[in-house]
């Protein structure tokens, strides 16, 4: 990335605005000796700004820069001596939203140790497989999943939210060196679909993911932001990142409430909000505040925003809403603005300074703008393969996100949906989220999922689920009319299926398989 742009970039933003000497030397020495993992981001924040607030969580802990650091250190120290943690071990992390969350990682981060973030939905058989696959020798859990681990071996050491606190409280004094290796995130993927794989996050080798997001994303230092995205998932820990380089005072809450979320929001007067796409729908679900937040940024990512999502929201809460579409495996590939939302609601915007993205055929040659192809991206921090061994199809340094897609004339970029979702129908592909996109338009539907189904004639047909608002109802056949009026026949779903909501993972994902078994 080019140092003027960085520069420029970094200048807007409130980065290089001057400080005291001696906390700007402290500052660059921290991220020298450091680096640019969450140890070092929270370092060089400590640095520069000891005394700002760097968490407030709802149970009443609000730690400064400097107080979040201390504390991290000393768990760093008392999970060395302890359990004699070496660098390149692995210890796993299964925990909501809040402070303790974030001192488990930097600690492990201090030791050049490996964390592993749990998702907090996985059901206990996928824990026991984590555990195994993962090779953990600490898990650090919150209280209320101590139940669902009563599958895993007894000779794993587990650190509840007490066992925590007093090894904090009784860490023994002493110094930590930069390790001898960087410290490891591992993601898990989703998992909607199966078993979770692990997937190795890079360690960012300076300023450029930073300014790729910050650039398109007008997030400035110390704004005060509210992470509603699960710190497990991708986007949650992208937002955590950022926050820590912009010195940011954040915000948690250890589950996601709508109306708590838009009070917390007003209370902490935060400039930002990080969620996924179904946080956003459940906000619009209930009154807005009066008065209402002070936004300037609502960014999401993590699944396609439902048709008409985004207008509403901003014709509600103003023109803020940002959408990122990337995944665990290439972090990010394009991002829309209010602008590029209002234009086209359901784009997934540009590529940022510094990512390619590519629209390939089945053999990785380009196609023509405007047809549908399997979306490739490369950047700065491609993930560095699955923890097994296995790896994504690469061509000309793109990882392959498993998705199908199309660039527009305009250079906008629209997501058309999983490959492995796309279905045949009679011979003709079908995705999926066109349809969806339409039936959540309908103002009686608050939420949808279509998926493909056996069918002894076609192959495959249409099935929709459909979650309707509360007192209201539709007729099956009405339905189909509509789908029938905008759409091709075989975009038409011949089922339709109204439940009391779509069942989803912690990030919001539908989970279709769950889905299915209503045709077992």
């Amino acid at each position: 990335m080019d140092l003027p742009f960085v520069v420029a970039t970094l200048t807007r933003r409130g980065l290089l605005t001057p400080g005291r000497p001696i906390r700007v030397a402290s500052q660059l020495g921290a991220l020298r000796r450091w680096g640019w993992s969450l140890a070092g981001e929270l370092r060089q924040a400590a640095a520069r700004d000891p005394g700002r607030t760097a968490v407030i969580d709802e149970q009443g802990a609000e730690l400064t820069y400097g107080h979040l650091l201390d504390r991290s250190e000393a768990l760093a120290r008392a999970l060395r001596a302890a359990y004699g943690l070496h660098a390149g071990e692995r210890i796993g992390v299964l925990c909501r939203n809040h402070h303790g969350l974030i001192e488990t990682i930097v600690a492990a981060t201090l030791l050049g140790v490996d964390a592993v973030l749990v998702n907090t939905g996985l059901s206990a058989a996928q824990l026991a497989t984590v555990a195994e696959e993962q090779r953990l020798r600490v898990l650090v859990h919150d209280d209320e999943f101590a139940e669902r681990l009563l599958g895993l071996p007894d000779e794993l050491p587990r650190l509840d939210e007490r066992a925590r606190e007093e090894l904090i409280a009784n860490a023994l004094p002493g110094s930590l060196r930069p390790p001898e290796r960087d410290g490891r995130i591992i993601v898990l993927t989703s998992g909607t679909t199966g078993a979770p794989k692990g997937a190795r996050r890079p360690t960012p080798n300076g300023f450029g993911p930073l300014v790729a997001i910050i650039d398109r994303i007008p997030l400035h230092t110390r704004d005060r932001v509210l992470i509603a995205a699960p710190i497990f998932h991708t986007w949650g820990f992208a937002a955590l990142q950022v926050c820590f380089a912009l010195r940011a005072t954040i915000v948690l809450h250890r589950r996601f409430d709508p109306a708590a979320t838009l009070a917390a929001l007003v209370t902490h007067r935060c400039d930002a909000l990080f969620a996924v796409p179904v946080m956003v729908q459940r906000l619009m679900e209930v009154p807005p505040p009066d008065p209402k937040p002070r936004l300037k940024v609502v960014a999401v990512s993590g699944s396609a925003l439902p048709g008409g999502l985004a207008t509403a929201f901003m014709d509600t809460y103003g023109d803020v809403l940002y959408n990122l579409y990337g995944s665990t495996e290439v972090s990010w590939a394009s991002i829309a603005g209010p602008a590029e939302l209002r234009a086209a609601p359901t784009t997934a915007g540009r590529p940022p300074h510094g990512t390619r993205v590519a629209i390939l055929d089945e053999v990785g040659d380009p196609v023509p703008r405007g047809q549908v192809g399997r979306i490739f991206v490369g950047n700065e921090m491609l993930f560095e393969g699955y923890t097994s061994g296995a790896d994504r199809e690469r061509h000309d340094g793109l990882v392959d996100t498993g998705d199908l897609g199309r660039m527009n004339t305009d250079g906008l970029l629209f997501v058309d949906g999983r490959a492995d979702d796309m279905i045949v129908s009679g011979g003709e592909n079908v995705f999926p989220s066109e349809v969806e996109h339409l039936l959540a338009q309908l103002p009686q539907i608050r939420e949808a999922a279509v998926i493909g189904v056996p069918d002894a004639e076609y192959g495959q047909r249409l099935a929709a689920f459909l979650a309707l608002h509360p007192g209201e109802t539709l007729d099956p056949d009405a339905v189909r009319e509509y789908v029938r009026h905008y759409l091709a026949r075989f975009s038409v779903p011949r089922d339709v299926v109204f439940v009391k909501y779509l069942p989803r993972n912690a990030t919001g994902k539908v989970l279709t398989r769950e889905l299915r078994r209503y045709y077992d």
